[in-house]
C-alpha cells in the first residue's frame, strides 16, 4: 500500500506541475533541463572513467595475493535440465582452488533434480540441494536456503545458463578485498547474440549497461548487481539479513539495501559471464516486465531509507537520484504529450500551430532518442570494438528496440502498481530455447525420415507382389 500511495503522489504531483505550468511557462524547457542534467552527468562519468584508467596505468593497483577466500558458488535451477549440466561443467574449469558448487533445484517439474544429483555424484565439490514442492517461491528464497549450508566467506551467484572463463574468480576476488566493498558485479554478455534481431539488441543493451556501470564505479556511485555473476561478501550479506524473499528482482533489491547500509559495490569490466539471450518476443516482454517492476518497486520501497541513511555515501545517494530520473522522464514526456493533445481539442487549434506546438514534444522525443543512440554507439565502439558503420546501424536499431519496450512497459507497470494487488509473479527467464528449437527440428526430421522409410517399404512390398 505504501508503494502505491507514494507512486500516486509522485504521478499526481507531476501531473499538477505540468498542468499548471503549461499555462505560464513552456514545460518543455523543464524537460530539456532534465535531459541536459542527465547528459552532463553521463559526460562526467565518462571523464571519470578515463581518468581512472590513466591513473591505473601509471600506478597499477596492488593485489594482495594472499587474499583467497573460500567461495560458495550458488546456482538456482527451476526446470533447467537442458542447460544445467553444461553450466556446472563449465564452472568446474575455474583455475581458483578454494570453492564449492551448490546447485539448487527449485521445485522443478522436469528432470532437473535427477540431473543435479548425477552431477553431485560425478564431481567431488558439487553438492545437490532439492527444495520441497511447497517451499516459498522465488530466487531470493532459494538463495537464502542455500546460504544455510554454504561454507564460503564469499558467495558467487550464477544463473542456470551461465558460462565463464577459467580466470573469472581471479579477476573478481582482488576487487572484493577492501573492507568497505560488499559485492562485485561482472560484465554480462549475450552468448547467442547473432541468432536474431532480439538477441543482438539485448547484447547491445548489456554493453550499454556495462558502460554505465563502469561510469558509476568510477565516480563511486550506486553500482548495481545484475543477478548473474555477482560476488558478495558473507559479512555484507549477513549485515543486510540476506536476500529479500518478497521481491521479484533479488539483485536490484540487494544492491539498494547494501548501499543504504554503507557497503560499496564495484563493477569489473574484465570478468565476463555469458548467458543465453531470449530469442522470442513474448518471453522477452515477461522478463523485462519483471525487471522494470522490481526496479520501480525497490525505489518506492527504499526511497525514505536511502534519503535518511547515515551510512550511505553522498555520491551513491546522488547517483541513485540521477538514475531515478530515467523512470520519471518517460512519465513526464507522456503526460506532456497528453496535456498538449487535450489542449488541442479543448481550444480547437491547429496541433502544429505556434500556440500549441506539438512540434516541441516531437523534438524532445527526438532528443531523447538521440541521447540513447549516442550512448549505445559509444558503448559498442568502446567495449565491442565495432566498426563505425556497424556501430551506427546497431545503435539505431537498439535505440528503437529500447524505446519501443521501455516506454510502454513503464506505463503498464505504473498502472499495475497503482491498481493491482502486488504478486510474486516472476516471469521466469526461459533458458534453453535455442536447444529446444534444435531438438524440435531434429525430432521433426526424424519423424519425416521414419515416415519416408515406411513409404519406401510399402513401395518395395508392392513391387515384390507385382514381380511374383
Amino acid at each position: 500500500m505504501r508503494e502505491r500511495l507514494l507512486l500516486f503522489f509522485i504521478l499526481f504531483g507531476l501531473g499538477v506541475f505540468l498542468y499548471i505550468f503549461q499555462n505560464y511557462v513552456d514545460t518543455t524547457k523543464g524537460f530539456v533541463i532534465l535531459c541536459a542534467c542527465m547528459v552532463v552527468y553521463g559526460l562526467y562519468s565518462i571523464a571519470a572513467t578515463k581518468y581512472e584508467t590513466r591513473k591505473n596505468k601509471k600506478h597499477p593497483p596492488i593485489v594482495n595475493e594472499n587474499y583467497r577466500p573460500f567461495v560458495s558458488i550458488l546456482i538456482p535451477a527451476h526446470n533447467e535440465e537442458s542447460v544445467i549440466t553444461g553450466t556446472v561443467e563449465n564452472i568446474l574449469k575455474l583455475d581458483y582452488e578454494n570453492y564449492e558448487v551448490i546447485v539448487i533445484d527449485d521445485r522443478s517439474t522436469d528432470n532437473t533434480s535427477s540431473v543435479i544429483y548425477n552431477l553431485a555424484q560425478k564431481y567431488q565439490n558439487v553438492f545437490a540441494m532439492v527444495r520441497e514442492k511447497d517451499a516459498f517461491p522465488g530466487k531470493s528464497a532459494v538463495l537464502n536456503d542455500a546460504m544455510n549450508v554454504a561454507k564460503g566467506e564469499a558467495i558467487l551467484v550464477f544463473d542456470a545458463d551461465a558460462t565463464i572463463e577459467p580466470d573469472f574468480l581471479n579477476k573478481l576476488i582482488p576487487i572484493l578485498e577492501p573492507a568497505d566493498v560488499g559485492a562485485v558485479q561482472a560484465r554480462k554478455i549475450i552468448r547467442n547474440k547473432d541468432v536474431n534481431f532480439l538477441t543482438r539488441c539485448q547484447n547491445n543493451e548489456y554493453t550499454m549497461d556495462a558502460q554505465l556501470q563502469v561510469g558509476r564505479d568510477s565516480v563511486k556511485g550506486a553500482v548495481e548487481l545484475r543477478g548473474n555473476g555477482e560476488l558478495i561478501k558473507r559479512k555484507a550479506l549477513e549485515d543486510i539479513g540476506g536476500w529479500n524473499n518478497y521481491t521479484i528482482t533479488d539483485d536490484l533489491d540487494m544492491s539498494t539495501r547494501l548501499h543504504i547500509k554503507g557497503w560499496d559495490i564495484r563493477f569489473c569490466i574484465d570478468a565476463c559471464v555469458y548467458e543465453e539471450g531470449i530469442v522470442y518476443l513474448l518471453p522477452l516482454f515477461r522478463q523485462r516486465r519483471r525487471w522494470l517492476e522490481g526496479t520501480i518497486r525497490r525505489y518506492l520501497e527504499y526511497s525514505w531509507q536511502a534519503m535518511w541513511s547515515k551510512k550511505m555515501s553522498l555520491r551513491a545517494r546522488f547517483d541513485m537520484a540521477m538514475y531515478i530520473t530515467e523512470f520519471i522522464m518517460p512519465m513526464w514526456f507522456m503526460m506532456e504529450v497528453i496535456f498538449r493533445i487535450i489542449k488541442v481539442f479543448a481550444d480547437k487549434v491547429d496541433p502544429f500551430s505556434l500556440h500549441n506546438i506539438l512540434w516541441s514534444s516531437l523534438i524532445v522525443s527526438a532528443v531523447v532518442g538521440f541521447g540513447f543512440f549516442m550512448t549505445i554507439r559509444y558503448s559498442l565502439r568502446k567495449y565491442d570494438n565495432l566498426k563505425r558503420s556497424k556501430a551506427f546501424i546497431q545503435a539505431l536499431e537498439t535505440t528503437i528496440y529500447m524505446l519501443a519496450i521501455w516506454f510502454p512497459m513503464e506505463i503498464f507497470i505504473c498502472g499495475k502498481i497503482l491498481f493491482c494487488k502486488k504478486d510474486m509473479n516472476w516471469g521466469k527467464t526461459a533458458h534453453g530455447l535455442v536447444l529446444e528449437e534444435k531438438k524440435k527440428i531434429k525430432d521433426r526430421i526424424t519423424k519425416e525420415l521414419q515416415s519416408l522409410q515406411i513409404k519406401i517399404q510399402e513401395v518395395q512390398n508392392k513391387l515384390q507382389e507385382v514381380l511374383k
